[in-house]
C-alpha cells in the first residue's frame, strides 16, 4: 500500500480553485520535489498532505487513513503519528532552548524524553548547542533545530516547505545534507521549493500551475551524502 494517494482531488475556496483533479501516489521511502509559480496550488496541496486541510472533492489516503472523511481531532492525531513538518519561518518558542523546543513535539505525542532529545540534537550536529535560545542560534542552526523536533517522534513522511529559503548557501548545504542521509536511511521526504538545484535533489519532481500538476520529472535514485558510510539508524525513524 502507498503511504499517499490521492485521487482526483480538488479544492476551491468560494470561486477560487486552488486545487484542480490533483492525481499523486507517494511510495514509502520516495524524495519528491513540488515546484511551481506563487499562486499555483503548493501551499493547499501541502496542507492537505499535511491533515490541515481537506479536499473539496475526491480521495485522500495517508498511512491507510482516508482524510476526507476523518474529524479534525483525527488528523491531529494521524499529523502527529505519521508526519514531520519544516517550514521555512522555523516556528520555535523564544523562551526555549533549543532542547526544549523538540521536547515540546515529543509532549504533544506522548512523554518527552531529555536524552531522546539530545540524541536528535547530536545527529544535527547540535549537541553543543542544545541550552541555546534562538535568539543565541544562527539561522541554519535554527532550521537543524526544527529538522531534530520533525524528527523526534519518529514520522513515516518529513513534510517540508521551503526548508532552505532563509538560509544561506553554506546552511542551505548542511540541511540538504541532512535531508540526503535521511532518505538514505528510509524516510519518504515532501519537499516544497522555489529552488531548482534543492529540486533536482529528489527522485521526482512536480510542477503545480493554476492548481494542476502541469508536469513530472523522474530521476535516479539520489546517492547518499558523501563522507557518511552505510545507512545507519536515526532518531526519528522508527
Amino acid at each position: 500500500m502507498s503511504l499517499l494517494e490521492m485521487t482526483n482531488v480538488s479544492k476551491t475556496y468560494g470561486d477560487v480553485h486552488a486545487l484542480c483533479e490533483v492525481n499523486l501516489t507517494v511510495e514509502q521511502g520516495d524524495w519528491l520535489s513540488i515546484v511551481g509559480p506563487s499562486g499555483s496550488g503548493k501551499t493547499t496541496l501541502m496542507n492537505i498532505i499535511g491533515c490541515m486541510d481537506k479536499p473539496s472533492i475526491g480521495s485522500v489516503v495517508l498511512n491507510g487513513t482516508e482524510i476526507a472523511t476523518e474529524t479534525q481531532g483525527n488528523l491531529t492525531i494521524l499529523r502527529r503519528a505519521v508526519i514531520g513538518l519544516i517550514f521555512q519561518q522555523f516556528h520555535l518558542i523564544s523562551y526555549l532552548t533549543a532542547l526544549e523546543n523538540v521536547m515540546v513535539a515529543q509532549y504533544y505525542h506522548s512523554m518527552p524524553d531529555e536524552a531522546e532529545a539530545l540524541n536528535a540534537l547530536d545527529r544535527v550536529g547540535l549537541r553543543d548547542r542544545a541550552t541555546h535560545l534562538p535568539s543565541q542560534l544562527s539561522g541554519g542552526e535554527q532550521q537543524r533545530v526544527c529538522v531534530a523536533r520533525a524528527l523526534i517522534n519518529y514520522p513515516k513522511l518529513i513534510l517540508a516547505d521551503e526548508p532552505t529559503g532563509n538560509l544561506d548557501a553554506d546552511n542551505e548545504a548542511v540541511i540538504v545534507d541532512l535531508f540526503k542521509r535521511l532518505h538514505a536511511q528510509g524516510t519518504t521526504l515532501i519537499v516544497v521549493t522555489h529552488d531548482p538545484s534543492i529540486a533536482e535533489q529528489g527522485e521526482r519532481t512536480i510542477r503545480l500551475e493554476h492548481g494542476r500538476i502541469a508536469s513530472t520529472t523522474r530521476r535516479r535514485t539520489p546517492e547518499p551524502a558523501a563522507g557518511h558510510g552505510p545507512p545507519r539508524e536515526i532518531i526519528g525513524l522508527g
